[in-house]
């Protein structure tokens, strides 16, 4: 996986070459990626689902994140990126059931590693049960969902903590119930103006439950 070829990008979007995915994120060159967040209404309540990054990935193990995203390889279209939702997590979604909702240019660094993303962002809207998922294991060890107002709050600074319910796997593929309550930190650190852009976005694009 580090091996992986990706373009590279200057700060205006302007494509200067390509590079392994482990020189991109060593030398901070900024990168194409495709994100994609999964909500539900439920008896009129909007939740939004995260996925809990395995304990076995390199960057960030064991916090919650987008419900699935990757990055997009050189040979790549933004609409290929849509395969990670069935890699990580075992959904079949296609590009035209996504609400596009334009790209977010953010930076993360801690210590060596710059993580410099031009994040094409997508939402889908479903009715998707969190048993329904199956995921990568070595990816994704588990699935949870929170109340979308109660998400924009934590990261508006309103509350401390929110509740989350969910499942994670365990070392033989079963998926053990989890509810707890979580704080940022337990979150992967994407830039704070990323939270608060995505916050805005979904918002927008929530529709009226039928």
């Amino acid at each position: 996986m580090e091996n992986e070829i990706i373009k590279t990008f200057d700060e205006h979007g302007n494509e200067l070459g390509v590079a392994t995915r482990s020189e991109v994120h060593n030398k901070g060159y900024w990168h194409k990626t495709f994100h994609c967040w999964i909500t539900s209404n439920e008896n009129g309540i909007d939740y939004i689902h995260l996925q809990i990054r395995s304990e076995w990935k390199k960057d960030y193990p064991d916090l919650f994140d987008i419900t699935a995203a990757g990055h997009i390889l050189a040979h790549e279209s933004i609409g290929d990126g849509i395969r990670e939702v069935k890699e990580e997590i075992g959904i079949d979604v296609l590009m035209d059931e996504l609400i596009s909702m334009g790209v977010i240019k953010y930076c993360a660094i801690k210590d060596d590693f710059m993580d410099k993303e031009l994040a094409h962002v997508f939402l889908y809207q479903s009715n998707i049960h969190l048993d329904e998922y199956n995921l990568q294991r070595e990816e994704v060890s588990g699935i949870v969902k929170a109340k979308f107002d109660d998400f924009r709050e934590l990261w508006l600074g309103e509350k401390e903590e929110i509740s989350v319910e969910g499942f994670e796997m365990d070392d033989v593929g079963n998926k053990i119930p989890i509810q707890m309550m979580v704080n940022k930190n337990q979150f992967v650190p994407h830039d704070l103006s990323y939270y608060e852009s995505i916050i805005e976005l979904i918002s927008k694009n929530l529709k009226e439950p039928e």
